[in-house]
């Protein structure tokens, strides 16, 4: 038996089944913690056996797919409905196991040419579309509405009309949000991870990307470490695990980076009405549950409750700690002001992620023979959006004063580079 050679472990290091493994370990996880997270929000009772397809849809949407609300009312109704959410605590989940599959036959390497990491990314990709695609076509339901027993109930019953509702994945934008949402876990990946390897010609790059992008992944785990503890002592305190559980496993990222923004002075407008609620504390509803659009930021809120303003002091510590994190992983040469720019550049771009994945639309109405809603109970308007030029700008100005406070603090500890004096100059 000759042995083997280098180039055939490289090969064996990223073939099929290690790609197969790291592809359905995150959707295996992404799967129980949306069916965990659906279970204890109540949705196992759904009828016609739908919750494994309500499981499926939602991980379909957690990856960025496109899931189509569609209703049946008849001739004599009209039903129109519409949902864009991404349930942020499966996207996190499958994201952290799929970043670890793919880094781990890359581990102990130094440097990995680019056709070898396009490879091994390719792999995954096709298995994970495989996937997908397998997924987006399970992901569709029709259920029945109930139209009570009021003016619409009474003209149902009249003409025979059993409206109908459901959902279906758009199996082709699936597939493309769902590549992309992949590439950017990838190269997350890879950017996050010191000891991951990069083509030679990137190499220049790490000492600059690499550990503003860590700093940032660890701000970002260390508001959802600190919302699950505040949700476990309120859940403890008031009760309520069942939904306190749903939120922790469906959307506490949604919540605590929506704090993050808020903190940091943003803005965000939404509305809230019919029978559509947020899975947020109960000021948040009240701030937005009016007939005309509502501004939410701290000022909105405080006029609620007050104890929101300690958002500002807690973005102050975990930022600066991040900064210090970007800092004592950077280069001794580098100086304080480029920590502070890298920080701010750094902090913009993860802002700008969370106005884009964080805003929230949904709606649904249905009328009968011209008669709308008149129980209120049939139609709803939901939906929450950044003003995202306003984050930005607070973003960079955070950026800059924690960046650099970041440096001072973590000159006591440097441990990479040369010389003293180059840091002090």
């Amino acid at each position: 038996m000759s042995p083997r050679t280098p180039s055939d472990l490289t090969v064996a290091r990223h073939g099929w089944v290690p790609a197969l493994v790291a592809v359905l370990a995150a959707l295996l996880v992404m799967g129980v913690v949306a069916g965990l997270g659906l279970w204890a929000a109540g949705a196992a009772d759904l009828p016609d056996g739908a919750f494994p397809r309500v499981v499926a849809a939602t991980v379909v949407t957690a990856v960025g797919g496109t899931i189509e609300l569609s209703g049946d009312a008849g001739a004599l109704a009209e039903s129109t409905a519409g949902m864009t959410v991404i349930p942020l605590s499966v996207t996190l989940a499958g994201a952290l196991v799929l970043a670890a599959g793919f880094l781990r036959p890359l581990r102990l390497r130094a440097v990995a040419g680019a056709p070898e990491l396009a490879g091994w990314a390719a792999r995954v990709a096709v298995l994970w579309l495989l996937a997908l695609f397998g997924l987006a076509l399970g992901a569709r339901q029709t259920f029945a509405v109930d139209l009570g027993n009021g003016t619409l109930g009474d003209i149902g019953d009249l003409f025979g009309v059993a409206p109908k509702v459901g959902f279906e994945a758009d199996v082709p934008l699936t597939l493309f949000f769902g590549v992309l949402w992949l590439a950017g876990v990838l190269v997350m990946a890879l950017l996050v991870s010191r000891g991951a390897p990069l083509p030679g010609r990137l190499l220049r790059f790490q000492e600059s990307v690499r550990p503003a992008a860590y700093a940032m992944v660890v701000l970002l785990l260390a508001f959802v470490v600190l919302g699950v503890v505040v949700a476990l002592v309120v859940a403890v305190n008031r009760g309520h695990s069942a939904e306190t559980l749903a939120v922790i496993l469906l959307g506490l990222p949604n919540l605590v980076w929506l704090a993050l923004t808020l903190g940091l002075g943003a803005t965000w407008t939404g509305r809230v009405q019919g029978p559509f609620g947020l899975p947020m504390p109960h000021v948040l509803d009240e701030v937005l549950r009016t007939k005309q659009v509502s501004t939410l930021n701290l000022r909105t809120l405080a006029e609620y409750d007050g104890r929101v303003w300690w958002l500002v002091a807690v973005d102050a510590v975990l930022l600066s700690a991040a900064a210090f994190v970007m800092a004592a992983r950077s280069p001794a040469r580098m100086r304080a002001w480029q920590h502070a720019v890298h920080m701010a550049v750094a902090l913009a771009l993860t802002v700008l992620v969370i106005c884009l994945v964080g805003r929230i639309d949904a709606h649904y109405g249905l009328s009968l023979l011209g008669v709308g809603d008149v129980g209120g109970a049939l139609s709803g308007d939901l939906f929450l959006k950044p003003k995202v030029w306003t984050a930005l700008g607070f973003a960079v100005l955070w950026g800059l004063v924690t960046g650099f406070l970041g440096a001072l603090l973590a000159r006591p500890v440097r441990r990479r580079g040369e010389t003293e004096k180059e840091w002090a100059a």
